[in-house]
């Protein structure tokens, strides 16, 4: 029988660890770049500590204040995924908080992104071997009442989501990477990282080649009057 909005998927193409780790020090920014600026989550989303981010994708959907699923999913996550919860970015209730970070924690999990909030953030800000990216801290507690589904597409900070797809994040943000193209983004971040380290060599040693600037707005039709 299908059930859609109460549905949970057992298993999924997880991407190989090595094409996952070869993403881990690489900036947000540049990997957004690399796809051309369409993948990086929106700003409400944002890390609650500065531990770094580089998993696969384990989605889950939740109704607004409910957490039901995401309790199995936290059982069900192997190491090295990362629960990325769609919680309908509801402002009212904190879905989850200590206790079932601390499990995911200690079962290997890799982090967990959530739009939506959640609770006990003195705990998760002092976190320096577990990233939590979150929309909101909020005291209420959630209700288990069901409705939802794991390890389907979802929608996370105005990004698309699938199971399996590989999430990096860091001070700027979170940035999905679909396995498919993962190769081809990774060589352009990294092409695209270099290229900054020596840019900023250039702005220490005042030889920042700047005349592109005035080149773009000639290009565009910019008047200039004296």
């Amino acid at each position: 029988m299908v059930n859609p909005g109460f549905r949970i998927k057992k298993t999924f193409a997880r991407p190989e660890k090595k094409l996952i780790d070869a993403f881990a020090g690489v900036s947000v920014a540049s990997i957004g770049d690399a796809q051309n600026r369409m993948g990086c989550m929106n700003s409400r989303i944002v890390p609650l500590n500065s531990a770094p981010l580089a998993g696969c994708a384990f989605t889950v959907r939740v109704r607004a204040g409910e957490n039901l699923l995401l309790h199995k999913a936290i059982d069900m996550a192997l190491p090295g995924d990362v629960i990325v919860v769609d919680a309908q970015n509801d402002q009212s209730h904190g879905i989850t908080g200590e206790l079932m970070i601390s499990w995911l924690r200690r079962r290997g999990v890799a982090g967990l992104i959530l739009d939506g909030c959640l609770r006990d953030i003195a705990v998760i800000r002092a976190l320096t071997d577990f990233p939590v990216y979150a929309a909101g801290v909020a005291a209420n507690g959630p209700t288990k009442a069901g409705g939802g589904e794991i390890n389907f597409p979802i929608t996370c900070g105005g990004v698309v989501v699938n199971p399996g797809d590989i999430v990096v994040g860091d001070a700027d943000g979170v940035v999905v990477v679909s396995p498919a193209d993962a190769a081809q983004v990774l060589a352009a971040a990294k092409a695209q990282d270099a290229k900054e380290v020596r840019t900023r060599k250039e702005i220490e040693t005042l030889t920042w080649d700047r005349s592109w600037v005035d080149a773009a707005l000639t290009e565009k039709g910019c008047e200039f009057i004296e």
